[in-house]
């Protein structure tokens, strides 16, 4: 299972290193045939707003995973172990609600992006993809979270 794992996270890391790279090597084209050659590159904005959201997507169940979202946690360190184990395994649990649910939310919408043919303005490029990859990461996302509520939860608290 943690081969498993380890493939899955090695396999986001080097998509969210190719669209990182890929918006900026556009970005750069773009930047250089507007401003040298009064060429921009047809679509470029579209593009980039769509790498950006795979990007986004794809780097939530690395974030996830490694547990470096921003936390605030003002009275985490002030209160008793017991409680620090609670407030952990209640923000676990509300974590995996809001991503299970957030992934539902995404997979009915791209099967509306789907059923309407729903492209990009400029270049006709299908939105549907982007939304069930974005579903798809909200649901490893959730399945991370579930696995850090368990193991809180099983510490005790």
């Amino acid at each position: 299972m943690r081969s498993l794992v380890k493939l899955i996270e090695l396999g986001l890391g080097i998509c969210c290193a190719l669209l990182l790279a890929g918006m900026t090597g556009l970005t750069v084209v773009d930047v250089v045939g507007r401003y040298w050659f009064n060429a921009p590159v047809r679509g470029a904005f579209e593009v980039t707003q769509l790498m950006l959201g795979a990007l986004v997507f794809s780097a939530l169940p690395l974030t996830t995973s490694r547990r470096e979202h921003v936390e605030v946690d003002m009275i985490y360190g002030m209160v008793p172990p017991v409680m620090q184990s609670l407030m952990t395994a209640i923000s676990g649990f509300v974590s995996t609600v809001v991503l299970f649910v957030l992934s539902w939310r995404l997979a009915a919408h791209a099967v509306r992006l789907m059923e309407d043919g729903s492209v990009t303005n400029a270049l006709d490029i299908p939105l549907a993809p982007l939304s069930w990859i974005a579903a798809a990461s909200a649901l490893l996302s959730g399945a991370y979270t579930l696995v850090l509520f368990r193991k809180a939860f099983r510490r005790g608290f």
